[in-house]
């Protein structure tokens, strides 16, 4: 399963670095990967639900969404 985010807030290396760390650290996650220019984040693997990747990136200090 994959998951995309729309993500507003990330302004450096750093932000994506704390993007992927907050997704990975979601329950079922595989893979995170954030990209600043595209503002976007994915997250990949089984048994996790979209709000709760948003809530991890909004806990880590950044704006979330699902992307449509």
């Amino acid at each position: 399963m994959k998951v995309a985010l729309k993500v507003e807030g990330m302004h450096c290396g750093g932000c994506v670095k704390s993007v992927e760390s907050a997704l990975m650290a979601v329950p079922g996650v595989t893979k995170a990967v954030a990209d600043l220019q595209k503002g976007s984040a994915t997250a990949e693997g089984e048994g996790f639900a979209g709000p709760a990747l948003v809530s991890a990136v909004e806990a880590a200090g950044f704006d979330a969404a699902l992307a449509s």
